[in-house]
């Protein structure tokens, strides 16, 4: 069930969502001082095309930097990109086969609000202590 939904997620907003993602990767590349964030990006990308089957989880060794690096992330991209998934999930959502594809967004609000000190894993592995 998770290929399939994974499948009918990637055709129908993955791949959009993924691109984005990259491409805002691509200008943190490029600005030199931004690459934490450029890989974040990509790793949001890297979600955002497979994300059935996956979560997000802090990671033990986050320190103080990101967590400051999150706050200006949330100041300049992270609440547009949280409001963009939100109301992206709620129009999913008004349509039966649109709810999982809502649930979706919706698991990636958090990681798109606050990427620094995150890690995708795979639902089965067990939690990083």
């Amino acid at each position: 069930m998770r290929v399939l939904l994974n499948v009918i997620w990637l055709v129908l907003c993955g791949i959009w969502l993924a691109i984005g993602y990259a491409l805002a990767a691509l200008i943190c590349f490029i600005l030199i001082i931004t690459i934490p964030f450029g890989i974040a990006s990509l790793r949001m990308a890297n979600y955002a095309l497979w994300p059935f089957g996956r979560r997000v989880v802090d990671r033990p060794d986050a320190g103080g930097a990101s967590l400051v690096g999150n706050v200006l992330w949330i100041i300049f991209a992270g609440w547009w990109l949280a409001l963009g998934h939100l109301t992206t999930g709620i129009a999913l959502c008004l349509t039966v086969i649109g709810i999982p594809l809502g649930l979706a967004n919706f698991k990636l609000i958090p990681v798109s609000l606050m990427p620094l000190g995150k890690e995708i894993v795979d639902v089965d592995s067990p939690v990083p202590v």
